[in-house]
């Protein structure tokens, strides 16, 4: 009786000890999980807090929309698409195509968004129409070329508007700009894998000082129009050069500037009456962007012939300093804000895309790991900054920004054809947006076009790359996917342990559970 008695009370003081010790733990663990879901995904859970609290109404949606899409590109096409065409009129009049044919593809997002409410973007889409192969090559693609080489493109386009103010009268030599471009890429990478609030904050500053600079072109543009300055504008279209090939470069710049249009299914939840209120967002956000757009290069002109604005290293600043002067240092300094607001946003965003690739498999899994310290997905972000520095390295904007725009196309294109096919393949699924069939057909044509005219008509080597990478993932797919060969899971394996240690991240469920 004495042992069961002592027995009896030892194990009351195990669980005793064992209840305080949980009960020590508990706070701390629930508090980790709700950090962690707080800053592992700082838009989802924004959109659902706010959907939580308010619904996003029509206005709102707008102006998520115009936010969203303006960014580094206004300051950076312009030279471009004017270096296609040759002339005002053709130009202005590709700057309102490229935002129809934004309108018309943010549509045929809108009707897939609504049908199949998976996140991932173009991914579900291509997986449910046509399998895994394409599904895995958009996220192969996405991984390698199309965010990375955005997040370059947009830092060189910093690098050049911070650099011309102090190299007046000529071009800023390259290894300035380059040098200048890693080093914005670091510190945006830095950033962003310490702390997703700092990030956070830096954008909403960086996003207020973008819109005050689109504000102080467009005003100033309407006052030299209505003082008369219109000598630009006689004879618009002559000496214009068009042909397949120059309209298909010029639109490669153009949409460039639009690029963004494709995520704004992701505001479906969040939206009151979303069915009504998400086109309407769509028709009303988009070419009230177009028309920005127009103005900012309507003002361009107004004090630089076609000429000059050829000539010029950076737009923006030759017209700051034509029509602002002695103020004229407010236009790089808000230029160069604007254009590292939208290298922070791509750097916010670009990082969850390779996170989640790694947690499906289709990346090292040390990709899908977070920060235990800061509770980021750090390694996905260095990723990002990684391959981003290796492009700015041979590559300058315009190459890089065909480069870019070919890659996306192909996707663009295949996800569109996706909701055609699935109007006959999969008929049983619900579709609470249903756009006219012709406006799908319309931009499948067009994105035909857009990848395979340039090849034709002015065949170059960085689209034969380009589709060589993009048809290597087939070889990666087969190997790593299908196959699933073990020497290389024997490989990545110690890898990851070292990265593991080294970054001192940890799988998320090891965080949220």
């Amino acid at each position: 009786m004495g042992e069961e008695s002592l027995k009896r009370r030892k194990g009351e003081d195990k669980g005793r000890e064992d209840r305080e010790s949980i009960e020590s733990h508990e706070p701390q663990t629930m508090n980790l999980q709700k950090q962690a879901k707080l800053f592992l995904f700082p838009l989802e859970v924004a959109y659902k807090t706010i959907s939580f609290y308010f619904k996003v109404g029509l206005i709102s949606g707008i102006c998520m929309i115009v936010g969203t899409i303006i960014g580094s590109g206004i300051f950076v096409s312009p030279k471009s698409v004017l270096a296609n065409v040759e002339a005002v009129g053709p130009c202005l009049t590709i700057w309102a195509a490229c935002g129809i044919l934004a309108t018309l593809g943010a549509l045929c997002f809108a009707e897939l968004g609504t049908m199949i409410t998976k996140s991932g973007g173009e991914y579900p889409y291509l997986m449910e129409a046509f399998g895994p192969i394409p599904a895995f090559l958009f996220s192969w693609t996405s991984l390698l070329v199309t965010k990375p080489s955005s997040f370059a493109i947009i830092c060189l386009s910093f690098a050049e508007y911070a650099s011309a103010p102090f190299y007046p009268g000529c071009d800023p030599p390259q290894a300035v700009i380059k040098c200048l471009a890693a080093a914005a890429i670091v510190v945006i990478t830095i950033v962003n894998s310490l702390s997703v609030k700092l990030g956070s904050y830096l954008q909403n500053f960086l996003t207020a000082a973008k819109m005050i600079i689109v504000t102080i072109i467009i005003v100033s543009g309407i006052v030299l129009l209505a003082q008369g300055k219109t000598d630009n504008f006689k004879d618009s279209f002559k000496g214009s050069k068009i042909s397949v090939s120059s309209i298909s470069l010029a639109f490669y710049n153009g949409l460039w500037a639009y690029d963004g249009w494709n995520q704004l299914n992701y505001i479906t939840e969040e939206l009151k009456n979303p069915y009504r209120n998400l086109p309407l967002s769509i028709i009303i956000g988009i070419p009230l962007v177009t028309v920005c757009y127009v103005l900012i290069n309507v003002s361009y002109f107004t004090v630089m012939t076609s000429t000059e604005l050829l000539q010029s290293q950076a737009v923006a600043v030759t017209f700051g300093d034509r029509v602002l002067y002695p103020a004229s240092w407010i236009v790089p300094l808000f230029v160069v804000f604007s254009t590292l607001g939208s290298a922070n946003g791509t750097c916010f965003t670009a990082g969850r895309l390779v996170y989640v690739a790694g947690r499906e498999g289709h990346v090292l899994k040390i990709l899908s790991y977070i920060s235990v310290k800061h509770l980021t997905p750090a390694p996905a972000i260095i990723f990002y900054g990684a391959i981003a520095i290796i492009y700015i390295i041979p590559g300058d904007i315009d190459s890089l920004i065909n480069y870019f725009s070919f890659a996306v196309w192909i996707f663009y294109g295949l996800t569109v054809l996706a909701l055609i096919v699935m109007r006959f393949t999969r008929k049983e699924l619900k579709r609470p947006i249903r756009v006219p069939i012709i406006i799908p057909v319309i931009v499948t044509l067009v994105s035909v076009v857009l990848v395979l005219a340039p090849i034709i008509s002015a065949p170059e080597l960085p689209y034969l790359y380009c589709t060589l990478f993009i048809l290597s993932g087939l070889i990666v797919y087969a190997l790593f996917v299908h196959l699933k060969f073990s020497w290389a899971q024997k490989i990545s394996k110690p890898m990851t342990m070292h990265l593991q240690m080294l970054l001192e991240v940890v799988p998320e469920e090891d965080v949220t559970e």
